[in-house]
């Protein structure tokens, strides 16, 4: 197999939520998570390049930008019941 490289593109809101959640894993004991030590690599390349290219993360008002992404993210709830129902009534 070729080692070529992969492009993942994420909205800014995407990447800060990913960089949270990928820095509280790395906190926590990984080998409950992650059953292959091969997987750690790519979770600590893809979590220091989130790290690098996110101003915000060090930004007094951080908590405050964390959660007005993680509330853009999350599924309206009449969007969901919408999508649950197939139909818009």
């Amino acid at each position: 197999m070729e080692n070529t490289e992969i492009i993942i593109k994420l909205t800014s809101d995407e990447a800060l939520v990913l960089s949270d959640w990928l820095e509280r894993v790395q906190m926590t004991d990984l080998s409950r998570l992650v059953d292959d030590e091969a997987v750690w690599a790519p979770i600590h390349r893809l979590a220091g390049t989130l790290d690098k290219s996110l101003s915000g993360v060090f930004a007094a008002d951080y908590a405050e930008r964390l959660e007005a992404a993680r509330s853009r993210l999350r599924p309206d709830l009449d969007d969901s019941a919408i999508d649950e129902e197939g139909t818009d009534t």
